[in-house]
């Protein structure tokens, strides 16, 4: 019982994670050393010895040995008579060093020693996560789902770390159960309540570039050049990339043999469609890439207000557009310019039809100009398509889809 014995203290500390041994060692001679102060004023005739591995610490005091009767400080002097009992053969003038006991602190200091000891090495775990991490931003981690959450799913790491996955972030066909292995991106490393938050995304165009990078040797080697990402996560996807070789063809070993390489990233973006184009400098013929997979016809540029109207046949301008619109809303995202499809079928439009300005006196301006953005410029151009459609592809409520078909319908009856 000579020695301060705080071995089942040390053996919780030696369990925290990316903690190193001379780290633990000045923390722990910290908290004992202002301990000291706070009893006797003074640590600086103080000798510490640690032992992590035992668990052992000593403490010893050191104290000039003065003649009986002459100590002005009890805590750096001590008198002959005393010194004698400690080692027989002191003498005046000589430093005496006494072990100090635990029990000499008294019990409410060794526990607020041992919470102290423990908030300290806390902090500094928090501290390391939240480092870690932090130089983490943008990878790829790989987890374990711990628990699922109406709003989000909680995530441990290899190293047991919570990380956040929000419902926000998830691809909207994303299923997991408790148990579940789970792959996602960093986005976000913040110190909140003075914990690390850790926010991870799978929805993010971040993860699906890692994606690419892990599948595609060349990008990770620089070979290829991913120039932007657009995403709507869940329905479709557009990469556009470059190579500075012109032995490579960076579509080609971006899809790998017969889909080798893309077929991994779809499965685990839950089957969303991606297309790989080439990126290139001009415009007209990026554009005309980014609306893969329909075939435009002609493109008219507005470089200055960042517009660009596009000519498709018929038959290609729900391809242009795609389900729910999400084909022309990335190839804009991609390319920077605000898209407008258009018929070209001027020639052969049957004389029957009526262009949609026509009804002007019939239909509000601002419902023909929503017919118009998804295409439509004459009357059969909107009877072509579908009450289900038209509401999917304008913010026009059924009524007034219902009222403006009607219209048209009566024109050819």
């Amino acid at each position: 019982m000579d020695k301060i014995n705080l071995s089942e203290s040390f053996s919780e500390f030696k369990e925290f994670k990316d903690i190193d041994r001379p780290t633990m060692m000045n923390i722990l001679e910290s908290v004992f050393r202002n301990m000291i102060i706070k009893k006797y004023g003074s640590d600086e005739n103080f000798d510490i010895i640690l032992n992590i591995d035992k668990g052992d610490l000593e403490v010893w005091r050191n104290r000039e040995i003065v003649e009986n009767g002459q100590v002005e400080d009890e805590n750096s002097q001590i008198e002959l008579s005393e010194a004698i009992k400690i080692e027989p053969d002191f003498e005046v003038g000589e430093e005496a060093s006494e072990e100090v006991k635990l029990n000499d602190f008294g019990r409410r200091a060794v526990l607020a020693l041992r919470q102290n000891l423990i908030s300290k090495v806390l902090e500094l775990e928090k501290d390391n996560i939240f480092k870690k991490y932090e130089d983490r931003v943008g990878d790829i981690i790989t987890g374990e789902v711990y628990q699922v959450w109406k709003r989000e799913l909680l995530i441990l790491d290899d190293e047991s770390n919570e990380l956040i996955l929000p419902k926000t972030e998830q691809i909207p066909n994303d299923y997991f159960k408790k148990g579940d292995n789970i792959r996602a991106v960093v986005k976000q490393v913040e110190m909140r309540n003075n914990k690390p938050l850790i926010t991870l995304s799978r929805t993010s165009p971040v993860f699906l570039e890692r994606l690419f990078e892990m599948e595609v040797p060349e990008i990770f080697d620089g070979l290829i050049t991913i120039k932007n990402i657009v995403r709507e996560p869940g329905e479709r996807a557009k990469v556009s990339v470059e190579s500075y070789d012109d032995r490579i063809d960076p579509v080609g070993a971006c899809v790998g043999m017969k889909g080798s390489r893309i077929h991994g990233i779809v499965r685990e973006l839950k089957n969303e469609n991606i297309d790989v184009i080439n990126f290139t400098s001009n415009n007209q013929l990026y554009i005309t890439r980014a609306l893969s997979p329909a075939k435009v016809t002609s493109i008219k540029l507005d470089d200055e207000n960042g517009k660009a109207e596009v000519y498709l046949s018929p038959d290609q301008v729900s391809l242009a557009i795609g389900r729910g619109g999400h084909n022309i809303k990335l190839a804009g995202k991609l390319t920077g310019y605000e898209i407008d499809v258009y018929r070209d079928n001027a020639e052969n439009e049957p004389d029957d039809d009526v262009l949609l300005d026509e009804f002007a006196d019939e239909i509000e301006a601002w419902i023909i100009d929503e017919l118009k953005a998804i295409g439509c410029d004459t009357a059969k151009n909107v009877l072509e398509l579908s009450e289900e459609e038209l509401f999917k592809r304008t913010d026009l409520e059924e009524e007034t889809i219902k009222e403006v078909r009607n219209i048209f319908k009566s024109e050819f009856e």
